[in-house]
């Protein structure tokens, strides 16, 4: 991306964007209250309901004539799949984040908490709540940067077998919660018998343990109770995972590989100051345009921007925010980077394609000098 979308700002007008930032995150943080409260009790009825309904009608399903049991089938698939969806995105992502921490619920405390896909929150709490927000697109140091699968910018190097790519998008995309779990892993360790066998099982022992008991739950028990409807269930379940785990790919994907997002060198954080970091976070992100329903959906993260600006504040806040922190950018000369989804996934879809192809670096001196004051 040419640094040219963005203004390069003088020390002064620097402290004064991070300012303005701060100040917004601190009016908000003071307004929380019941309305964020029953905002987040409501998603996890809607989760819990849309669960039930899903699974009943897979289910009852299950011992109607054709072509009941085709549609209930569908129905039950589709609702199960938005429920995983919801417990995912709106409010497993976001309640491990501890954006509702200060209810003092323990139903939505960010430590506790466990959400419905193989991986720990454990394990995300540290690759994503700390590693990725805190070294976000920075390379070396954020792991989210093509996930250790995919080659999605210039900086990372390139091999021959890069040119399967867009086939190991696919099963990325199919298989996303999977990738998830076994990141922190590192497995590539293992195979370059960097660790033993007995050292990584060790290490994996809480993911192994996980992924065992939402298989027993989603593939045995509940096909189980079926009895000679044992198939349609368990289909209808691996449906569902796989609406939910494609649909999050797309959602993450657009908010982080888009055209014109930009990556940095580690010498950025070198005595980085919090106005740079936020710097970093508008200019490392990119949004969706679209309407409550998509927020929802996304978990908000149609407001990626708002997201890695302020990722403890309750995402349901996000839309008002993204009005402020859009005037702030546009006064200080930041690019504001928002799309449609269709667009937004267009770009991502170039990019696969186009970086399975040897390219060379040529944007992270322009993006590290981009994030430097006049002084």
């Amino acid at each position: 991306m040419s640094t040219s979308l963005h203004r390069t700002l003088t020390a002064d007008e620097l402290q004064h964007f991070g300012a303005e930032i701060d100040a917004l995150r601190a009016r908000t943080v003071a307004d929380l209250g019941e309305r964020d409260a029953r905002y987040i009790r409501n998603i996890f009825k809607a989760v819990r309901f849309s669960e039930i309904l899903g699974r009943g009608l897979l289910l009852v399903g299950a011992f109607l004539p054709a072509p009941w049991l085709t549609a209930a089938w569908l129905a039950g698939a589709i609702i199960l799949g938005i429920s995983k969806i919801l417990d995912n995105m709106e409010l497993g992502h976001n309640v491990i984040h501890g954006q509702f921490d200060w209810m003092g619920d323990p139903k939505f405390d960010g430590n506790s908490f466990e959400w419905d896909i193989v991986g720990t929150s454990d394990s995300w709490r540290k690759t994503h709540n700390f590693k990725h927000h805190t070294y976000t697109n920075v390379h070396g140091m954020d792991d989210d940067l093509g996930y250790g699968v995919l080659r999605l910018f210039p900086e990372q190097p390139w091999s021959p077998g890069r040119l399967g790519q867009p086939l190991y998008a696919i099963i990325f995309a199919a298989l996303f919660q999977w990738g998830v779990a076994v990141q922190d892993l590192r497995l590539g360790r293992w195979f370059k018998g960097r660790i033993t066998g007995k050292q990584l099982g060790k290490q994996a022992a809480p993911t192994l343990r996980k992924m065992r008991r939402q298989i027993i739950k989603d593939y045995v028990i509940f096909p189980l109770l079926a009895g000679p409807g044992f198939l349609t269930v368990f289909t209808g379940n691996l449906i569902a995972n796989l609406i939910r785990n494609v649909w999050t790919y797309t959602v993450i994907f657009c908010g982080h590989f888009t055209t014109d997002v930009e990556t940095f060198p580690k010498s950025v954080l070198k005595n980085e100051s919090r106005a740079h970091w936020y710097l970093r976070q508008v200019r490392g992100s990119s949004n969706l345009s679209g309407g409550f329903l998509l927020n929802v959906m996304t978990g908000n993260l149609s407001h990626q921007i708002e997201h890695h600006l302020f990722p403890d504040v309750p995402a349901n806040r996000y839309a008002e925010m993204a009005v402020q922190v859009r005037e702030i950018c546009a006064r200080y000369g930041q690019y504001y980077n928002t799309g449609s989804m269709t667009k937004q996934f267009a770009q991502v879809l170039w990019r696969i394609l186009r970086h399975s192809f040897p390219s060379s670096p040529s944007k992270l001196v322009d993006a590290e000098a981009s994030l430097q004051t006049n002084k």
